[in-house]
Formats: structure tokens, C-alpha cells, sequence
């Protein structure tokens, strides 16, 4: 691909936006023929089933290689840094459910629920594929814990090598599925769902939520990182303001890609002039690139709350907590690709009661649209967890 196609390639956020209003405007149109509606709804009937097939898989081939590689050498520093990263995101989350409950209420009111549940019936799909799994997701994320936990130990003791390369090659396999298939073909799936929400008249309903959860999640994020900017330049004895300037690089450049890998290089260049040494920052900041998610944890947090209140269905914050934890230690799967997050969290959707392809359709067009600020507020974090990491390096030293 040469340097002007590339420049003229939409990005994913682009594409979904314009699959939603295409998908909006063809749901309204009378003179659209049923059958044009019903074979987009078809392709994501399929999709979504492939989805459930490929789900396992994801599991097996990128938490297995997250967990194995969280056992690779730095010792001490290292677990610090990964309890460091969980703790964050466990907080990022526990505050996003407690905003969520907060104010979500007063705009996903009992008269909005009470529109969806009067809505029209939707179109059916003209044929479906029956695509069974090859094995459930409790049963993958059982075995993924027990391969990579048990990798990582084999590892330690300079062994399990061969096991380690089939799992990675695995992984890249699935990531190659992602890249390729999945998130190419979001927009068509998006498309049919949003035509579909429209034919029933309830897309401008969903639409009025979804643009003030954006705003939320957005401010969220901010006020976030600039606290943990705040908590670790008063440990550190830094000016925080000064480390916030220096993010903004960072900060962008994740907006921009919308991958916390391809950030990477920018996010080392503002540890260094944050001060922190090179040692450190060449090993906190790709690793926390990985393994802390609290951007993409407020925005999950955030869009799961969203479909359970506009759907009345049950949220107590100790449903939420279990939701949390076990995706703060399954996003080490996240590839670093536009949407990762979010496909790494679906095969635990069904913790909170989000089993149906509607709902998920949804979760999935909820976050993405607000991915590359989630992913900006995640490398913005590692920054932060990095001056923390330093500081407290050198006072052991």
C-alpha cells in the first residue's frame, strides 16, 4: 500500500460512524425494499455467530501468551508493576460504576425504558448458519489460566519453551483473524444492526443516551489520569501539571492510532522527559501497554451500565466487581488494534446478563466509537504508573 492510499483510508472510528448513519437513514426509508434490510440483517446474524466461535479461541490464544509473559524476568519489579497496573484499573472501574449509577438514572429514565420495550418487533434474518463453538467460554478461560500459569512456571525454570511458541503462534493467529476479518467487517455488521434498531423506531431513543455516556466517559477519563498524574508527582516530588503537559504527545498520538502498541515509542519519549530513568521506562511503559487498561475499564464499565439500565435489568455493584476483576486480568488479551478491548471483553459480557446479539451489537458500537480516547487515557495512565515505578526504584535502591 503506498503512502497516498494510506492517507486516503478512513479509519475504523470514521467507518462506524458513517455504517450508523447509513444503517439509520436506511431503516427510515420507506421505499427500501424488506429484503435489501433483511440481508444486511442476515450478514450479522452470521457474524455474530462467528463471533461465538472465534470468542474461545481468542481466549486460548491471547490470554495464555498475556499471562505466560507476565513471568519474564525483573522479578520483583515486575509483579510491583503488574499489581500496580490491576489496582489502578480495578479503581478506574469501581469509580466508572459508581458515576454510572450515579447519573446515568437521570437520563435513562423509566418512560425511556419503557420506549424500548414498546418498540416495533425487528426483521429477521432470511436464513441463519448454525456455527456451534468447539468448546465454552468458561471451559477456555479455565484452560487459558491453567496453560499460563502453568507456562510461566515452566518458564521460570528455564522450560516450557516449545509450549510458549505454539501458544504465541496461535495468538498471532487470532490476532490476524482480529485485524483481517473482525475488524474489517465491523461496519457492515454495525450497519444492519443500526438499520435494524431504526426499522423499529428505536434507534433515536438509544442515540439520545449514547451521546451523553460519550461525554461522561470522556470526562471520566480525563479526571482519571489526571489524578494519577497528581498521586504519583506528589510521591515522586514532581510539579504534576508539568507531567500532564508533557503527556499531551502521548495523549494525542493514542487518539490518533487508537493502539496502545503503536503509541509506544511517543509514550518513552514523555517518561524521559518526565524524568523517569531509562531503565524503568523502557520496561514500564511497553508493559503497562498490555497489562493497564483503566480507560478501556471506565469505558466497558460505563457502556455495560448504560445497557442495563436502559434494558431494567440488574446491576448491584457486587455483580459489577466480579465483572471488573475478571476483565482487568482477561484485557492483557487486548491486541493492539483498534477495538481489542472490547473484543476481549465479550466472552465475560454474560457475567452482567449481556448475552443477546442485540445487546451486544450495541456494546460493541457503544465503545468502539469511544476507543481511541479509552486507549489515550490507558497510555496516559502508564506514564503515571511509570513516574510511581521509578520513584519508588530508587528509594529501594
Amino acid at each position: 500500500m503506498t503512502s497516498e492510499q494510506k492517507k486516503k483510508k478512513l479509519g475504523l472510528v470514521p467507518r462506524l460512524i458513517i455504517a450508523i448513519i447509513l444503517g439509520i437513514i436506511a431503516g427510515q426509508l420507506s421505499f427500501i425494499p424488506e429484503w435489501f434490510l433483511r440481508a444486511f440483517i442476515t450478514f450479522s446474524a452470521i457474524f455474530s455467530s462467528f463471533l461465538n466461535f472465534v470468542i474461545p479461541f481468542m481466549i486460548i490464544g491471547l490470554v495464555i501468551k498475556g499471562i505466560a509473559d507476565l513471568s519474564d524476568g525483573a522479578g520483583r519489579l515486575l509483579g510491583i508493576t503488574a499489581l500496580t497496573s490491576y489496582i489502578s484499573t480495578l479503581i478506574a472501574g469501581s469509580i466508572a460504576y459508581t458515576t454510572a449509577i450515579t447519573l446515568f438514572p437521570h437520563f435513562i429514565t423509566d418512560d425511556l425504558v419503557q420506549k424500548l420495550n414498546e418498540a416495533g418487533e425487528g426483521l429477521t434474518p432470511i436464513f441463519e448458519i448454525p456455527l456451534e463453538p468447539f468448546f465454552d467460554v468458561t471451559g477456555a478461560i479455565i484452560f487459558a489460566f491453567m496453560m499460563g500459569l502453568g507456562i510461566s512456571w515452566l518458564r521460570q525454570k528455564g522450560q516450557g519453551e516449545a509450549l510458549y511458541e505454539v501458544f504465541s503462534d496461535f495468538g498471532e493467529v487470532i490476532t490476524q483473524v482480529l485485524a483481517t476479518v473482525v475488524i474489517p467487517l465491523l461496519p457492515i455488521y454495525i450497519f444492519g444492526n443500526f438499520a435494524n434498531l431504526s426499522y423499529t423506531g428505536s434507534v433515536f431513543t438509544i442515540l439520545g443516551v449514547f451521546w451523553k455516556v460519550f461525554i461522561v466517559v470522556i470526562i471520566l477519563h480525563l479526571l482519571y489520569i489526571s489524578a494519577m498524574f497528581v498521586v504519583a508527582g506528589l510521591y515522586a516530588g514532581k510539579n504534576p501539571i508539568q507531567l500532564i503537559k508533557n503527556q499531551i504527545p502521548g495523549y494525542i498520538t493514542a487518539v490518533g492510532t487508537q493502539s496502545s502498541a503503536a503509541t509506544i515509542p511517543v509514550n518513552i519519549e514523555c517518561a524521559e522527559k518526565n524524568g523517569v530513568s531509562e531503565d524503568i521506562r523502557n520496561f514500564v511503559v511497553p508493559l503497562c501497554a498490555t497489562i493497564h487498561l483503566a480507560g478501556s475499564m471506565i469505558t466497558i464499565t460505563c457502556c455495560s451500565m448504560t445497557l442495563l439500565l436502559m434494558y431494567d435489568m440488574p446491576h448491584p455493584f457486587s455483580m459489577m466487581l466480579g465483572f471488573i476483576m475478571m476483565l482487568g486480568v482477561a484485557m492483557v488479551a487486548a491486541p493492539g488494534a483498534p477495538g481489542g478491548a472490547i473484543m476481549s471483553a465479550l466472552p465475560f459480557l454474560p457475567m452482567v446478563g449481556i448475552v443477546s446479539d442485540s445487546m451486544q451489537q450495541l456494546m460493541i458500537s457503544l465503545y468502539i466509537t469511544q476507543d481511541s480516547f479509552g486507549t489515550a487515557a490507558n497510555v496516559s495512565g502508564d506514564n503515571a504508573i511509570a513516574v510511581f515505578i521509578d520513584k519508588l526504584h530508587q528509594d529501594k535502591k
